[in-house]
């Protein structure tokens, strides 16, 4: 579990390291409103680099989404289904389709970084000229670190497959919903009940 988890710190490490792209985003996009309406002077920067910072979030944060399963998918019928059921969906998927395309992107991504990096590819749509081929090494190296997470999960779907049951993720960040629903679940296991508010209020009252 030590490699699969050396995997899962790596997805992490790089989604929360380029999640910083939102602020670059954020700061040069309210920067190009200021300068363009309030003093007549747009810049001639400000579109390359909204579409290369968010490509380049796009594309390191996919394994990071992978490896807290936060993709979307159709599971009205998945969720329902026993965990041994669903590993193996998951693991036919992932050896089916996911690793497979993933290895395409790294080879197809590869070839179009090194074309780029062949003639030092600008931008055309800007007169700054600004450079685009390290955007374009990200497609391989994203795809390098998206295999890796693949075969970590589809390792897990193994593991499930052989223990009846989900191996744990590493603790992180967590939408409010899904925090709720695991301190339910705690309560469940102690044998503690959920508080009701209507009493509470109720007794408020008198």
């Amino acid at each position: 579990m030590s490699l699969f988890y050396f995997i899962d710190r790596l997805s992490m490490f790089t989604g929360k390291a380029f999640a910083w792209c939102i602020l670059i985003l954020t700061l040069g996009g309210s920067y190009e409103v200021f300068v363009r309406y309030l003093l007549n002077a747009p810049t001639g920067w400000a579109y390359d680099m909204s579409y290369i910072m968010y490509g380049a979030l796009f594309l390191m944060a996919g394994p990071y989404t992978l490896s807290r399963d936060g993709h979307v998918r159709g599971d009205v019928v998945y969720r329902l289904m026993p965990q041994r059921v669903q590993a193996a969906i998951d693991l036919i998927l992932h050896i089916l389709f996911l690793l497979p395309a993933v290895g395409a992107m790294m080879y197809q991504g590869y070839l179009y970084a090194q074309e780029s990096w062949g003639y030092w590819e600008k931008s055309i749509f800007s007169p700054m000229g600004v450079p685009i081929y390290p955007l374009k090494t990200l497609v391989p190296i994203a795809g390098l670190i998206l295999f890796l997470q693949g075969i970590a999960e589809a390792s897990r779907c193994v593991r499930c497959l052989r223990d009846g049951y989900w191996p744990e993720r590493m603790q992180d960040v967590e939408e409010l919903e899904t925090a709720i629903l695991h301190q339910e679940e705690e309560r469940r296991k102690h044998g503690e009940t959920t508080p009701d508010i209507t009493q509470g209020q109720e007794g408020a009252k008198r």
